[in-house]
């Protein structure tokens, strides 16, 4: 992976980093400056300017100006400079020393937004959990009419309150950090264990989606789900909710990965980072294995049940052919 910024398409948004912006009054380039010709040690002031109290409009350089604030107060109409100026006098080619600055590290920049980008979508998304498990879940339950059984629900929502309150936890942890992708790595890697509850979400997300088809075909619940996600005013219904978690547990692998590929690899860092990646990997593979062994085993019943089914009316085929025989013979 090229580790260049200018080289990979950027798909996190931009965020405040620890190497901030520099104020506005330093940035690079041109500003105007209303100076007057006797401030830039450029000769007298002529007569006509002295009677018509003109000020001369001049670009000058930010960098000139030895990034200096100018406060002005406006006293009976006129400002007065209540600070010196520590311009140098412009030679005849108009060249002026101008002062370092200090570089910035693009690659620091991209690390963090991306910092950025995990700790704003995991508030997001810990928002996304409490909106199913309050306005959907908590409301169902409340609610005394809809023909919503207590196994229809655990189908429907899984563990998704278990989730809900681990990842609040995980947000704060991750808030505590201070912007550090290290601490930040260190988080994932102390709460590996912590992760594998997505394991039962995700097997059980097929049963989910499912239940939530039928529930559409009843006409109360299917009003029910409308009127809610209405008043809570959602763009997307509930069944796009409840697909976030298996999408959010397979994303921290590759918001870690970004981090990694912007840190230099003989760094602490970078290994810390790297054991956080390869973390979140093993839970996103366990949690595919688990899914695929679930569908397998569901699959085999499915067939164990045609197959009986199958059996089933053979017998009674056998069965009913028998006794058209024996009604035929007169027995």
């Amino acid at each position: 992976m090229d580790s260049s910024d200018n080289d990979r398409p950027v798909s996190y948004s931009s965020t405040s980093s620890s190497a901030s912006s520099r104020d506005s009054h330093c940035s690079l380039g041109s500003r105007a400056t209303l100076v007057s010709s006797s401030h830039l040690g450029l000769g007298p002031t002529p007569p006509q300017e002295k009677d018509a109290g003109a000020i001369r409009l001049e670009l000058i350089p930010a960098q000139q100006l030895g990034c200096h604030r100018e406060r002005e107060n406006q006293v009976n109409g006129s400002f007065v400079d209540k600070r010196s100026s520590t311009l140098k006098r412009v030679d005849s080619k108009g060249a002026s020393p101008l002062p370092s600055l200090e570089p910035t590290n693009p690659k620091m920049l991209y690390v963090d937004r991306v910092v950025q980008e995990i700790l704003d979508t995991e508030r997001t998304y810990v928002e996304d959990l409490r909106s199913i498990v309050q306005d959907y879940l908590d409301c169902i339950t409340d609610h005394g009419r809809l023909s919503l059984g207590t196994e229809e629900r655990a189908a429907l929502f899984g563990n998704i309150r278990e989730i809900y309150h681990f990842n609040s936890d995980l947000l704060q942890d991750l808030e505590n950090c201070n912007a550090d992708p290290v601490a930040i790595a260190e988080c994932f890697v102390a709460k590996s264990e912590d992760f594998h509850i997505y394991t039962q979400y995700c097997t059980n997300y097929p049963s989910s989606v499912a239940v939530l088809t039928d529930c559409m075909r009843n006409k109360a619940l299917a009003k029910f789900f409308r009127d809610r996600q209405e008043a809570l005013q959602h763009c997307l219904p509930l069944g796009s909710y409840l697909l976030k978690p298996v999408q959010r547990i397979l994303k921290y692998h590759l918001l870690l990965q970004e981090i990694a590929a912007h840190l230099d690899k003989d760094t602490e860092a970078y290994e810390v980072v790297q054991d956080a990646i390869e973390t979140m990997q093993r839970v996103a593979w366990h949690i595919n294995d688990m899914k695929r062994k679930h569908e397998h085993a569901v699959r085999l019943d499915h067939r164990q049940m045609d197959l009986c089914a199958i059996a089933i009316t053979v017998c009674h085929s056998r069965h009913l052919q028998s006794f058209r025989q024996r009604s035929q013979l007169g027995l």
